[in-house]
């Protein structure tokens, strides 16, 4: 897959898909109609191995040596990394990844060959019925051990962030970069912390900063983005620096009610509390709606 050929994708950047709790890494192609698997991840759930990349670099080696064109046709995508960076990875369609799951002699080769067609079907569904891709995030959240009512915050949250990220492709914002400024920027103007000291004060490295915050952190950050986006939307940028200050505005409104709902409750709304806390006020829950 060449650059050129890549076409538009149609999820979210980070597109995670789990097999056995394990996360892989995915991106659909909508040109091509298809999905694009991390190599890297998919090598790592089935040799077991703690060093995947190692691992795949001998293996491509070892299927040149044997006459296979395979590595050839091996293309790269941009997929969040561990430390949360945009970074380049070899990815892999299914019929590559099935060449793939060949040469590795695991016993999660064939449970992973069906995992790979269940995805597949799961996309012709999706596209049919768009409500079944939030069904299978509310299930794959659930599995992890959050609680529904996080969940639906959750899930509402991806929506408005896509509406924003929208209305700034219309406005010529860049992808990368020019995003993360801006997203910064909101950060900074309702939460009163920089994405990075965010991160900081609840203890996260390579984390996802939205799964790891509480209900009311997630409606208050919505509140952000839904209000930038609004701004946006009337003023019309025509700037980077126009979207900048736009992206400042609607953060402070969150900002301004954040303040008020700690003058009124007396208690920061910003806390260092992560997924670990929140997976665990989630079994609180359960536990005692079953006394």
């Amino acid at each position: 897959m060449q650059d050129n050929q890549k076409g538009k994708i149609m999820d979210s950047k980070n597109a995670i898909k789990l097999f056995n709790n394990k996360e892989i890494r995915v991106e659909w192609n909508e040109e091509e109609e298809k999905w694009y698997f991390s190599v890297i991840d998919v090598v790592a759930v089935l040799a077991e191995n703690d060093r995947p990349r190692k691992y795949w670099s001998d293996l491509k080696n070892k299927l040149d040596d044997e006459g296979s064109e395979l590595s050839e046709k091996i293309g790269q995508l941009k997929m969040r990394a561990m430390d949360g960076k945009m970074r380049l990875t070899d990815v892999a369609d299914t019929k590559q990844m099935l060449r793939i799951i060949q040469s590795i002699p695991s016993p999660n080769a064939e449970p992973f060959k069906m995992w790979l067609a269940k995805v597949g079907y799961e996309r012709i569904e999706e596209t049919e019925d768009p409500e079944k891709a939030f069904d299978r995030a509310m299930e794959t959240y659930l599995k992890k051990g959050y609680s529904p009512r996080w969940i639906n915050q959750r899930l509402k949250s991806i929506e408005v962030r896509k509406e924003l990220t929208d209305e700034w492709d219309s406005s010529g914002v860049k992808k990368g970069n020019e995003y993360a400024i801006l997203t910064n920027e909101i950060t900074e103007a309702w939460a009163g912390h920089t994405v990075k000291d965010y991160k900081k004060l609840k203890g996260l490295k390579k984390e996802n900063l939205r799964d790891n915050v509480t209900n009311l952190e997630l409606v208050l950050n919505m509140l952000a983005e839904v209000t930038t986006t609004e701004i946006s939307k009337e003023k019309k940028p025509s700037t980077f620096d126009a979207s900048k200050d736009i992206a400042h505005q609607g953060g402070t409104v969150a900002g301004n009610a954040r303040k008020e709902i700690e003058e009124r409750t007396g208690k920061p709304v910003v806390t260092p509390k992560n997924a670990r806390d929140l997976l665990e006020d989630a079994s609180s829950e359960l536990l005692e709606d079953g006394d």
